[in-house]
């Protein structure tokens, strides 16, 4: 059974004798346009391995597997685990993995499964790990192409934001940084059952086309990003003040002959303008 539909989740967790865990944002989705969409979006052949992220009862998951040449899910919950062993027996191309992906070595997973192949990450994510999920995916360098991934919708803005805008974070940098991201589209709660209460967004972060801006020493960018957003309302020289050992009309300066405004705040500064920062602060 196609687990794309309001009657097939309302059996297939029947028969299992569980309900849909809030703890664990199981919201299954059930428009087969937006699985479609979400599986275009990713540019996935037939040569490619595929991670996918919290497969629920494999919605997304059976559609992956007629489009890639393997699929690794990874899902937390064992109950959920041990149906898909079971439904997805007969599909050679399709692994099912018990573990939590935030607690996993997810370059070993890749290795292991997809050896030389292309690789991408599909998923629907959990909404109460997605930040740090995407983080892992970015920050743990893997050897993958892409990631689409279906998220709440105010984090894929906060990810696509542009410098001057009240969604502009922390988030958008490092995302930025490490790949293109673009919304490829948004999905209403009634695609889901149960429906949250949430709009969610289909995101795609190209990896393979992205230019890494160059950064003499990466940590210590990431430590200007993370103070600049620390605090918002403080001006980027009280920000940087308060973590760097440095005199704060030193750190004035060099925030001038960059910005040409000593009292800028972080969430006015591009890529650039922050790696140029962090190159020369102390």
């Amino acid at each position: 059974m196609n687990p794309a539909s309001p009657k097939a989740v309302k059996k297939i967790l029947g028969e299992l004798g569980t309900r849909p865990n809030k703890a664990l944002g199981q919201n299954f989705l059930i428009d087969e346009k937006v699985l479609s969409l979400t599986v275009e979006a990713s540019q996935i052949t037939g040569q490619h391995g595929v991670l996918e992220i919290g497969p629920g009862i494999g919605a997304l998951t059976y559609e992956l597997s007629k489009h890639a040449g393997k699929v690794a899910a990874i899902e937390i919950d064992r109950t959920f685990a041990a149906y898909l062993e079971g439904a997805f027996s007969d599909c050679g191309n399709v692994k099912i993995i018990c573990a939590d992906a935030l607690k996993s070595d997810l370059n070993k997973i890749i290795s292991e499964n997809f050896g030389n192949m292309p690789v991408a990450v599909v998923a629907n994510l959990p909404y109460y790990i997605t930040s740090p999920l995407i983080m892992k995916f970015l920050e743990d360098t893997l050897p993958v192409e892409s990631v689409t991934v279906m998220i709440q919708k105010e984090v894929a803005q906060r990810i696509t934001a542009s410098p001057s805008t009240a969604d502009y974070g922390a988030l958008s940098v490092a995302a930025q940084y490490y790949s293109t991201p673009r919304i490829i589209g948004f999905v209403p709660p009634e695609s889901f059952l149960p429906p949250p209460k949430v709009t969610s967004a289909v995101i795609r972060l190209d990896l393979k086309n992205h230019v890494r801006p160059q950064v003499k020493n990466e940590k210590k960018f990431f430590l200007v990003v993370k103070a600049a957003f620390g605090q918002r309302r403080k001006t980027l020289a009280n920000a940087l003040s308060a973590c760097f050992d440095m005199p704060k009309d030193e750190i004035k300066e060099i925030i001038k002959s960059i910005c040409q405004n000593e009292n800028v705040r972080g969430e006015n500064l591009d890529i650039d303008q922050f790696i140029k920062i962090s190159e020369l602060i102390r």
